[in-house]
């Protein structure tokens, strides 16, 4: 028996996405949508690119992290519960180049996501290989939370702010019905918790689950969608200050980030642009050159019907 049995598995294995928190450099909790694979020793894995280091570096600092299954997208279950996460991870500074050792993960993103496939492609390898270049987080569950099913994703249009001045963030939060708060509990570990976000007087007012017990300080809101195979990413992270409201929480924002773009048609180019140089930058400051990417040892695992 592990910490994580106390969860519907079956559940948690059918979400394809999940939202994964990690902590910065100043505290604040940051999270990012991810594809998550669980082992049989109860451990969940997730592996990120050299170009969106961050969550690793700041995992390695830090080994708090929390996962939080709330988007059944693409899931094919109806209405299920969302399952909250918190535990310990571990991110050697090692670059995975080939697959040895996840082929069971690397089975599922292929299959979940067909267009990756693509990427193997010998034309656009010269262009995808940082792709492949991966940099593994293991979490061990210390806390397991399973919450009811998510709020219906019926559309909306929120207030204007009482006072009439834009908030940053404001445009994209109006975007989703729900967000998911990425915030600290009292003893400093991150927690998440998908809500509604209403503006008002200076930030967006929040409330949150009994069982998610926050405290003031650095936060920041997750708004993050994609289709049935993990096609058409879009996010956002407005991060800010979380403080006490009469009724609740409200999060003062400062910074909007869209990694993703916000919808421009010049976005992918200027993505693979930037993936490029980050990938760049994490090689250079190790003093390393460019590793190849086991190609041959992919492309198995990313033929149809190939999942064990």
């Amino acid at each position: 028996m592990t910490v994580l049995d106390s969860a519907p598995l079956d559940v948690l294995d059918a979400y394809r996405t999940c939202e994964f928190v990690t902590l910065g450099r100043d505290g604040t909790p940051i999270a990012w949508p991810t594809a998550v694979w669980r082992r049989e020793d109860g451990k969940l894995v997730v592996t990120t690119c050299l170009a969106f280091a961050q969550k690793a570096l700041n995992a390695r600092r830090d080994g708090r992290v929390a996962l939080l299954f709330s988007d059944p997208t693409g899931s094919g279950l109806d209405n299920p519960p969302q399952i909250f996460v918190g535990g310990r991870a571990e991110c050697p500074d090692e670059i995975r180049t080939g697959p040895q050792g996840l082929e069971e993960y690397w089975r599922m993103l292929f299959e979940r996501q067909p267009h990756s496939r693509s990427y193997l492609s010998r034309p656009v390898r010269r262009l995808t290989d940082w792709y492949y270049l991966r940099l593994v987080i293991t979490i061990t569950p210390e806390q397991v939370i399973v919450r009811p099913p998510a709020q219906p994703s019926v559309p909306r249009v929120p207030p204007a702010p009482a006072d009439g001045a834009p908030l940053p963030g404001a445009a994209q939060l109006a975007d989703y019905p729900t967000a998911v708060l990425a915030a600290r509990d009292a003893s400093g570990a991150p927690v998440l918790a998908r809500t509604r976000t209403v503006p008002s007087a200076g930030g967006f007012a929040l409330h949150l689950p009994a069982d998610c017990a926050v405290t003031a300080g650095p936060a920041s809101l997750l708004v993050h969608r994609h289709d049935e195979q993990l096609n058409r990413l879009s996010n956002a992270l407005v991060r800010g200050e979380l403080k006490p409201a009469d009724d609740g929480w409200l999060l003062v924002p400062a910074s909007v980030l869209e990694p993703m773009g916000s919808g421009r048609g010049t976005d992918g180019l200027r993505l693979l642009r930037r993936t490029r140089r980050a990938t760049d930058r994490y090689l250079e400051r190790r003093g390393l050159q460019r590793p190849r990417v086991q190609w041959d040892l992919f492309r198995p695992l990313a033929a149809p019907g190939r999942r064990s």
